[in-house]
This record gives structure tokens, sequence and C-alpha cells, in this order.
């Protein structure tokens, strides 16, 4: 089999990787494109023959010479058509500044398309429909995830005016932003936060407003998963309950976000185990959306809270 159109695709991937990142590494090469890194090292030698002026430094990667760019790429109708999910998305579940930046992005990307594409992504686009159940930004604060993008870029401290879960009061919050996810139908920030001398999580709904300050970052943070890695810790408890054969399939996208972990089918009863990390709230307001038609095997605290919560939306019925 003939090699060559595939090592001429990969080393031209190569090259328009080097154009997008400051520093690439080889072995970020290797990985990419399933190759050993002497077959990366040996691309890179054929583009500085060809004249491409990279340079590198031992333990670091690889560069472009300032200055050095392409004409611009042209995409295929396929890869353009995959930016279109991207742009619903965008649109749907990013605020309204970064919803706006990436649709003048796409502005610029059709721009390049030759005419019969624009026309096959123009009837894709027409198609498809993002659909977002929650409310993922507070309309007070509609710039909330680009503003946090710009501090973690130039590591610059943001000022929140946030309200914490179970109250109503909103306090002023100085951050130094770690990083962004996404987790349970809802976008939170991670950072170190100085009213309270440590790191924590902010959901991006609570943000009622948010201020870039010039204030650098006080302290070196490590990488975002590594927070995350911690926040796994956090003592759980274990969960055993009951539920209709029949019920339980309606079940399985929400179950994950309340410390799922096996389940086993007894009779027309499936048995469902969790190791939940707030049970007494979060698992146990869950569990009253379907509770009759299941039971608690354990524990006993569970059972407890469910009927503290029934005993009080009985008063609130009366």
């Amino acid at each position: 089999m003939d090699e060559t159109p595939k090592r001429f695709d990969r080393i031209v991937a190569i090259l328009i990787q080097l154009q997008s990142k400051k520093i690439v590494k080889a072995q970020e090469l290797a990985n990419r494109f399933e190759v050993s890194l002497r077959t990366i090292y040996r691309d890179i030698r054929t583009l500085e023959a060809s004249g491409v002026p990279i340079y590198s430094e031992a333990g670091v990667g690889y560069a472009l010479m300032d200055g050095y760019r392409l004409p611009p790429v042209m995409f295929t109708r396929e890869e353009a058509s995959s930016f279109i999910a991207a742009e619903k998305l965008m649109q749907k579940f990013t605020d309204v500044t970064l919803g706006n930046h990436y649709a003048s992005a796409m502005y610029k990307l059709k721009a390049v398309l030759r005419s019969d594409d624009k026309d096959w992504v123009s009837n894709i686009e027409s198609n498809v429909l993002m659909q977002s159940s929650e409310k993922l930004f507070n309309d007070k604060s509609p710039n909330t995830l680009a503003t946090i993008f710009e501090s973690i870029a130039e590591k610059t401290q943001v000022i929140l005016s946030y309200e914490a879960f179970n109250s109503d009061e909103i306090t002023e919050r100085k951050i130094e932003p770690v990083g962004v996810f996404h987790d349970n139908n809802n976008w939170y920030m991670l950072g170190y936060c100085h009213l309270r001398k440590d790191y924590r999580q902010f959901r991006a709904d609570r943000v009622h407003e948010i201020k870039k300050t010039e204030i650098p970052f006080s302290l070196e943070h490590d990488a975002l998963e590594t927070y995350l890695d911690k926040s796994k810790e956090i003592p759980t408890t274990k969960i055993r309950i009951l539920i209709d054969k029949k019920i339980s399939k309606y079940l399985t996208s929400d179950r994950k976000y309340y410390g799922f972990v096996s389940e086993k089918e007894i009779g027309d009863k499936i048995e469902m185990t969790f190791m939940s990390r707030d049970t007494m709230e979060g698992f146990s307001r869950w569990y009253m959306m379907f509770g009759d038609y299941a039971s608690i095997l354990e524990p006993a605290s569970l059972k407890t809270r469910i009927l503290e919560l029934l005993e009080i939306n009985k008063q609130r019925l009366l």
C-alpha cells in the first residue's frame, strides 16, 4: 500500500496545528495522528527541508517563527457541517457574549467555502435545533463565561455579585478563576475566593454581576482537574432503593447525577445502588419525583428526611 498520500495529509495537518498554537509538543502530535515520535521527528524535518521556519526547544516543543503564515485553508463540506452543531450549541449553552463571538467566527468560516458547499451547509443549518431545558445564566449577567475566560487568560481577578444556594443574600466575592466546567446541566466556575480564603465552585446562573479588574492573581493555581479530583473525596452515603421496572427506564439519564453505582433485577423490581454526596437535599428531593413507585432499603436517615419533606408539603397544602 502506498503511504505517500497519507503521509502528505499528515504533514499538512501538522503544519496547520503548528499555526494554531504557540508551542506544540511532539508527543501531542504523535497522539493525535497515532504514530511514533520517530515518525513525527521525520515529518518535522520534511517541513523544515521544504522551507518552513520551525524552531524547537528540547523538552518544550515546536513553534513556527513569528510572522510565518500560510493562506487560509479550505474546509471540506463535512468539516464545515460539523461547525453547525457547534454553532447551535454555542447559541443555546453559552452566554450572549461568547455566542456572538462564535457567530462572528462562523461568518468568516462560511466566507471561505465554495458556493455549492455554502448551499449544502445552509440546508443543514436551517434544520438543526438545540433546545435547553435549563436557564444557564442570570439575565443580569449575560457575559459571565466570556469574562471568566478573559480572566483566566490574563490571570486577573474578577468581582462577583453572587447568590449562594439556600441564601437570599447576594455577597460580593473577589475571585481568581481557575477554570470552568459543565456538569448536571449547569455551568460552574472553580476559583480561589478571597472572602472564604479557599477554593470554591460558583454556579453561573447564580452570578448576578461579574466585573473584570486589573488586579493580578496572588497565587499560583494548579490545573482545574486537580481541584475537581479533590472534590470527589467528599464523604458519600450508600443508598439502595427498590423501584418498579416500568419506571426505572425513565431514570437512566438523571441517575448519574445522584451517584448511581449499579442495579440488579429482582422480579418486577429494580434495585439501584447509589453513593450520594448530598443525601438530605439533592437525592431526597429527586426521589420524591418517583417515590410513589419506589421504596427505600437504606439508609434509615433518608426515610426520615422524605417524611419530613412530605410533612412540609402537607402543611403547605392545608
